[in-house]
C-alpha cells in the first residue's frame, strides 16, 4: 500500500481547478476524469432533473442545450457583496459561498476516494491580489474563500500565493527567476532566487486583476457584440433623431460571471423595446435571441475557441455564432486579436517591471522566466516578457498543474 499524506493542496482556479496529495513522498494530482488532472470550475443547475452538475458534465450540459442555469468564473465574485446574497436555484435558496463549497467538496471527495482516507487539512492557492493592492475587498475575499473551505468540511485551512507554489514546483536552476502566472481571473508575478543547494527563496510577489476571462471579454466586446447591436443606433421614441444603444448590456454579456444575471424578464423587455426602435433591427434581433434562448455562455465558449485559433495563427480564425443565426461568425485574425489585447500586454509588462523593482533587480539579472496558467500560452504574453528579458530562458512546462503540484509539496512540509 502506498504511503499518503494527511494534507491536500488545492488550486481553486477561475477556469480550472486541481487537487493533490503526497503519495510515497511524491506529489500526486488526483484524476478528475480518466486522464484529466484538472476540473473545469463550472456549474450547471439542470431544470429538468433538478441535479447540480460540476466541471466537465456542466460544460457538456450547456453545450448540449439542456435546460438549466450555467455558472463559471465564480472566483471573481470573492470579496464582493454578491457572495452572500441568497438566490433561488432549483428548489433552494443558496449563496455563492454554498455553491463554491459544493465545488470544493467535490475536489475533497474525489481526493478521499483516490487516497482511501479523509482529509480535513488543506493548503489553498490564492492570487497575489484578488481585486487590487490596498483594495478593501482583499481581506474579505480571503475570508470568503476560507468560509467556502469550512463549509466544504475542512478544519485546517492555510493559503499560499499561487506563483510561490509554482516556484516550488518548478525545480528552478541556480540564479534568479520570474514566475509569470496568467490565470483566468488574475495575473501574478513572483521573483525567486535559487541557491547552489536547490533551495528557493521568494524575493517579491506582485499581482494585477487581469486574466484570461478579461481577454475573452475584450474580444467578445470588440469583435462579437457589434453583430448583436453594439454601436448601432436607436430611433428616439419621441421626436426625431437617434441615440446609441447602451453599452452596459453588451459589457455584461461579454463578462463570464455576469452572464447568468441577464436572463430576467426585465432585461428581455428592455431589449425587446430596443429592437422595436432599432435602425438596424436584425442585429438587435440577434441580441433578443441570445437572451430568450440563454445563449450567453455559448458565445463565451465560442469566443474562447476563436481566441485559441487566432493565437495558433489560423489564417481563417473566427468566432462561430451559428447557434444564434445560420452561418453567423465574427472573423478574428491574429493581428486583430493582438490589437484588441494590446492594453493587457502593456499592463503585464508593467506588472513584471513592478515586481523586478520590488526585488531590486534589473531585467538583465533574470536567468529564467517560467510561465504558468493556460492564458500564459497567449503569444502576446511571452512577447511582452521577451521584450523585457531577452537573455533569460523562457520555459513553458506544466502550465495547467504547476500551482497544484507546488501546493501539494508545500502543504506537507
Amino acid at each position: 500500500m502506498p504511503t499518503t499524506s494527511s494534507a491536500l493542496g488545492i488550486d481553486f482556479g477561475t477556469s480550472n481547478s486541481a487537487v493533490g496529495y503526497l503519495r510515497d513522498g511524491q506529489p500526486h494530482l488526483v484524476e478528475m476524469r480518466k486522464g484529466e488532472a484538472t476540473l473545469p470550475t463550472s456549474f450547471f443547475f439542470d431544470f429538468d432533473t433538478r441535479d447540480t452538475l460540476i466541471g466537465t458534465p456542466a460544460n457538456t450540459a450547456l453545450l448540449n442545450g439542456d435546460e438549466g442555469r450555467y455558472m463559471r468564473a465564480l472566483k471573481r465574485v470573492l470579496g464582493t457583496s454578491l457572495m452572500h446574497e441568497k438566490r433561488q436555484l432549483l428548489n433552494e435558496r443558496v449563496t455563492f459561498v454554498d455553491i463554491i463549497a459544493r465545488f470544493l467538496k467535490q475536489l475533497k471527495t474525489q481526493a478521499e476516494k483516490d487516497a482511501g482516507h479523509s482529509f480535513t487539512k488543506v493548503l489553498s492557492g490564492r492570487p497575489v491580489v484578488f481585486h487590487g493592492k490596498d483594495d478593501p475587498r482583499e481581506q474579505q475575499a480571503e475570508d470568503d474563500l476560507r468560509q467556502c473551505y469550512e463549509a466544504a468540511g475542512f478544519t485546517e485551512i492555510a493559503f499560499m500565493p499561487e506563483p510561490q507554489a509554482a516556484a516550488i514546483a518548478a525545480g528552478a536552476q541556480k540564479g534568479y527567476g520570474l514566475i509569470v502566472d496568467i490565470g483566468g481571473g488574475t495575473s501574478d508575478f513572483s521573483i525567486f532566487q535559487t541557491d547552489a543547494q536547490g533551495e528557493t527563496q521568494i524575493l517579491a510577489n506582485h499581482g494585477v486583476r487581469i486574466g484570461g476571462t478579461d481577454f475573452d471579454k475584450s474580444i467578445s466586446f470588440d469583435a462579437v457584440m457589434p453583430l448583436l447591436g453594439k454601436g448601432s443606433q436607436l430611433n428616439r421614441e419621441f421626436g426625431t433623431g437617434t441615440t446609441d444603444t447602451p453599452n452596459a448590456i453588451f459589457n455584461d454579456l461579454a463578462t463570464w460571471e455576469k452572464i447568468p444575471f441577464l436572463y430576467t424578464a426585465q432585461t428581455r423587455r428592455m431589449v425587446a423595446d430596443m429592437a422595436k426602435l432599432a435602425v438596424d433591427p436584425e442585429r438587435l434581433g440577434r441580441l433578443e435571441t441570445t437572451l430568450t434562448d440563454e445563449l450567453g455562455h455559448e458565445i463565451a465558449f465560442a469566443v474562447e475557441a476563436g481566441k485559441v485559433a487566432a493565437n495558433g495563427e489560423h489564417a481563417n480564425a473566427q468566432v462561430k455564432l451559428d447557434f444564434i443565426e445560420r452561418a453567423l461568425a465574427a472573423p478574428l485574425s491574429k493581428s486583430q486579436t493582438n490589437a484588441i489585447l494590446m492594453p493587457y500586454a502593456t499592463a503585464l509588462y508593467q506588472g513584471a517591471q513592478d515586481t523586478l523593482q520590488a526585488a531590486n533587480l534589473a531585467p538583465t539579472q533574470i536567468d529564467q522566466v517560467i510561465y504558468v496558467g493556460g492564458s500564459s500560452l497567449m503569444t502576446f504574453v511571452a512577447d511582452a516578457m521577451r521584450a523585457m528579458m531577452p537573455n533569460a530562458r523562457h520555459e513553458f512546462s506544466e502550465v495547467f498543474t504547476a500551482v497544484a503540484t507546488g501546493l501539494t509539496l508545500a502543504a506537507n512540509r
